[in-house]
């Protein structure tokens, strides 16, 4: 896909312009930065906890039971797999680039330089504008992507596999551990029951269990005073956000990001150099991959929501899905990865895949412009409508969200080179204000996939 002015292409310096970019790539992206919102808006709409537990938050039979069950299957943490995978390949475009243009020796200024800056961005939005920031951790992760970037596409998707079996295997033992803990409870109130004296450890067991239950899932009275903060102004928005992430971003990367988002990064950086990702390789292939992906994750994944389902959503049964839905999540997004390149190999729906491939181009945009657009809608200094909505209503919020970016994306990239952050990003990161508009306008028609 021919982004125009190709003034920097065949430069040293410069970000990748024009016919340099990888047009599946983009369209892909496209993909991922409009699907992460369909989980995401929990976040913005509800307390955090009903990120985990929809018993929290939107209601959870009927209609709303169904939303749940499809999204959890098919996009819970499959889109920001994909995101991840991008991210890694990027990477490696990136850096390839700049030695194919002969400034080898500059690749890793320019991309440690690139992921600080992002790290301050999200910063910015994590603190200013909301708490489920993904940037600060991907640029941190990402500084530990440049060293392996010269290793074979099967070592990195080993390398990926690895950390992400890795953290399959920790919510495995925080699911063995958690049963120990209730059963360790149950046993003490079956003492009490008969009569008998609970000993020290018996009622330090009990304790356990119900502080691991609050936690598990809060009251009202619990989640409360985050609501409020949310229903109310600015500032308390602010300093409610501040407050949960002092600790919640140390936490998440630690225990869990260092595995999921790293893992995906290095397989996505594997997968690149396999080509998955260019929609070269034969039509046949990509097929397989999408079978085999929906035909090994849909199962397990369906198997996980079911027994959560059944038991009423009760913790410990959440927490043995945890890390069932873990190991389904690979197979599923490159599923939907192979279905995406099948759509860019058929030449099928170009308005689409061209409005796609528009929100690809300015993810970074699309990404800040979605968190701008739901806080207003469901913060307090907005419409307020935080913790008012059904779950499934939800969701025509995020149609609409996607309409305006589908529509608004193209139509900026008629007259621009790059979305607006994306232009201040690669200003920051090459230390040059880079050319922002285009000598020409693109034509009014901008339905092209060339």
């Amino acid at each position: 896909m021919d982004t125009g002015g190709n003034a920097l292409a065949g430069t040293a310096h410069g970000p990748v312009l024009g016919r340099e970019r990888i047009a599946s790539m983009d369209v892909l992206r496209g993909v991922a930065v409009l699907g992460i919102l369909l989980m995401n808006i929990i976040g913005f709409a509800y307390p955090f906890a009903a990120s985990f537990d929809p018993t929290l938050g939107g209601g959870y039979t009927g209609v709303n039971l169904w939303v749940w069950a499809v999204n959890t299957v098919l996009f819970e943490g499959k889109m920001r797999a994909i995101f991840s995978m991008l991210f890694g390949a990027g990477m490696l475009v990136l850096t390839s680039r700049l030695e194919q243009r002969g400034a080898a020796g500059e690749a890793a200024d320019v991309y440690y330089r690139r992921l600080l800056w992002l790290l301050a961005f999200g910063l910015v939005h994590a603190y200013f504008i909301w708490w489920g920031d993904i940037l600060f951790f991907y640029a941190v992760l990402g500084l530990l992507l440049f060293p392996f970037r010269r290793l074979s596409g099967k070592a990195l998707v080993t390398i990926g596999l690895v950390l992400l079996l890795i953290g399959v295997g920790r919510e495995f033992l925080s699911a063995v551990e958690l049963t120990g803990v209730r059963k360790a409870a149950a046993s003490a109130d079956a003492a009490a029951a008969a009569g008998g004296a609970l000993t020290k450890e018996q009622k330090a067991a009990q304790a356990a269990w119900t502080a691991r239950l609050r936690e598990a899932r809060p009251s009202e009275e619990d989640l409360k005073p985050e609501t409020e903060a949310y229903q109310g102004g600015y500032w308390s928005a602010f300093r409610q956000r501040a407050g949960f992430l002092s600790t919640a971003q140390a936490m998440a990367i630690y225990h869990f990001f260092i595995f999921d988002i790293g893992g995906m990064m290095m397989l996505g950086i594997g997968l690149f150099k396999l080509g998955l990702f260019s929609a070269s390789l034969p039509a046949r292939t990509y097929a397989m991959i999408a079978l085999l992906g929906f035909g090994i994750g849909l199962p397990l994944a369906s198997w996980a929501i079911r027994g959560d389902i059944l038991s009423g959503f009760d913790a410990v049964s959440l927490a043995w899905s945890a890390p069932v839905t873990a190991l389904a999540r690979v197979p599923i997004a490159v599923a939907h990865v192979a279905l995406v390149m099948l759509l860019c190999q058929s030449g099928l729906l170009r308005w689409l895949t061209t409005s796609l491939a528009a929100v690809g181009q300015t993810a970074f945009s699309c990404y800040i412009a979605t968190s701008l657009i739901c806080t207003t809608i469901f913060y307090g200094y907005g419409f307020g409508y935080f913790g008012r909505m059904e779950r499934y209503q939800l969701y025509f919020v995020v149609a609409g969200v996607w309409v305006v970016l589908l529509i608004a994306a193209p139509i900026w990239l008629r007259y621009f080179r790059f979305g607006p952050l994306e232009w201040l990003w690669r200003s920051l990161t090459y230390v040059e204000r880079q050319p922002m508009r285009r000598r020409e306008a693109l034509p009014s028609t901008p339905w092209q996939f060339t």
